[in-house]
């Protein structure tokens, strides 16, 4: 499992005819985090089929074999051979997720509760995000915080001898804090609860589950939600096949509506309803957008997507559904700006503690080429132009995949080229962005070479 390693280089992207064909997304990214995490504390193999091969998700794999689980790929599939439910191992050296902020989040859930020393490590954007959202319900497990940096990485933790379960309310809507909770249960005796009063994506609960944990999900009449995890259950080795990733797939969606003349299909996205938010609004906005060959793989619902380019027009987007679309409201501003009138995106501050900053990156990108906007502390609202954004921006990526790639797609509808000051960053989440949309028509360039 190699670790990415070239430097910056600006890519470009240039005003393209129309975009024809099918596309196939890259594997989930949250789903694959969590095949390669539950496969290493199952008994037995688990074989894992579509796993997102980028640099965030193997470095979890790289992660798990320091526990002492062997994770290999051989043909197409990833074999994961598993030390069962509090079979891990002291890791040696710390454990590096390089720029994976759900990999790390999960991981210290996962493993911060062994009575041994664990130590979690990241590249420079990592390090700069946030993490005593899981380090303050772990302290209430008896997990020692032994070295941070003000809540940040660099992060020691050695777990309690005698762990206890604890009753914890996510005081935010994130699936990676309730994860990090429920699978820090998973090695203490009795059950583990907590508590969200938004439904935030589900799919540690759905997973666990497959695998044969005792999971039980409760949802009271205002939408709170109480899961309850047993401790100690015996986790049996799966088949897994990773559904695309609703994430990845905005950005051919969001070209498709944009570039006119497009019509495309979008292969085997993952459907389910906590990460749908993006193609609602989309929908809402005016896009054409079918859902076809609906059906059901590993408790999850998939389908394809055809979409057609449309004239859009803006809209309000509920505060509510920020939770089911939180990192696709990058490029729901690019669409923004080429609807006609103004999209106001309300509570979004999640986006300023992702890969970046995301709202004041997104706005700056947007400003670099001349569309109007207005950011707030937890808001973005983008006048659109009709259809015409003039482009001509040089955009910063601050190491970040999703900004690197919804520039590029405005980019492929604007009068004039865009650039993104890094394109190797895209490898971290969607590997073959270029190569797969060259194929529908999309037109790149590197600057400069």
């Amino acid at each position: 499992m190699s670790n990415h390693s070239s430097g910056p280089t600006p890519l470009a992207s240039m005003r393209s005819l129309g975009l024809k064909g099918s596309i196939a997304m890259p594997g989930d990214k949250s789903i694959s985090h969590r095949a390669l995490m539950f496969g290493a504390m199952a008994t037995g193999e688990t074989v894992i089929s579509g796993l997102l091969e980028g640099e965030d998700v193997l470095a979890t794999g790289r992660a798990m074999t320091q526990l002492g689980a062997k994770v290999e790929k051989r043909g197409l599939y990833w074999h994961v051979e598993g030390v069962g439910v509090g079979g891990f191992t002291e890791p040696s050296e710390p454990l590096d997720f390089g720029n994976a902020g759900t990999g790390v989040r999960l991981a210290m859930g996962l493993v911060g509760t062994y009575n041994f020393v664990s130590r979690y490590v990241g590249d420079a954007s990592l390090s700069s995000r946030p993490m005593n959202r899981v380090l303050d319900p772990l302290r209430t497990i008896g997990v020692e915080v032994l070295e941070h940096q003000d809540g940040k990485l660099p992060i020691a933790l050695r777990g309690p001898s005698k762990p206890v379960p604890i009753t914890y309310h996510t005081p935010v809507a994130s699936a990676q804090v309730k994860s990090c909770i429920m699978l820090a249960g998973l090695i203490i005796p009795g059950v583990t609860t907590v508590i969200e009063d938004v439904f935030t994506r589900d799919h540690t609960e759905k997973m666990l589950a497959g695998f044969g944990a005792d999971v039980d999900v409760t949802t009271a009449p205002n939408g709170q939600r109480t899961i309850k995890v047993g401790g100690l259950p015996n986790l049996l080795g799966q088949e897994v096949q990773v559904p695309g990733d609703p994430s990845s797939a905005g950005f051919p969606m969001v070209a498709a509506l944009i570039v006119s003349g497009s019509d495309i299909t979008i292969e085997n996205v993952l459907m389910n309803p906590t990460r749908t938010g993006l193609l609602i609004t989309l929908q809402e906005m005016g896009g054409d957008i079918e859902v076809l060959n609906e059906r059901v793989s590993g408790g999850e619902d998939i389908a394809d997507i055809r979409v057609r380019s449309s004239e859009l027009k803006g809209v309000t987007v509920p505060p509510e559904r920020a939770a089911s679309m939180i990192d696709e409201y990058p490029v729901l501003a690019v669409a923004a700006a080429f609807a006609e009138g103004a999209t106001h995106m309300p509570g979004i501050e999640e986006l300023r503690v992702k890969e970046s900053d995301r709202l004041s990156a997104v706005a700056d990108g947007l400003r670099a080429n001349n569309v109007e906007c207005i950011e707030g502390e937890d808001f973005l609202t983008v006048e659109g132009g009709a259809g015409k954004v003039t482009g001509g921006g040089h955009v910063k990526t601050h190491m970040d995949h999703r900004i690197a790639m919804c520039f590029l797609i405005m980019g492929l509808a604007s009068q004039k080229d865009v650039t993104v000051d890094d394109g190797n960053i895209i490898a971290t989440s969607f590997p073959t962005f270029t190569p797969e949309m060259t194929r529908l028509g999309a037109e790149f360039s590197r600057p400069n070479q």
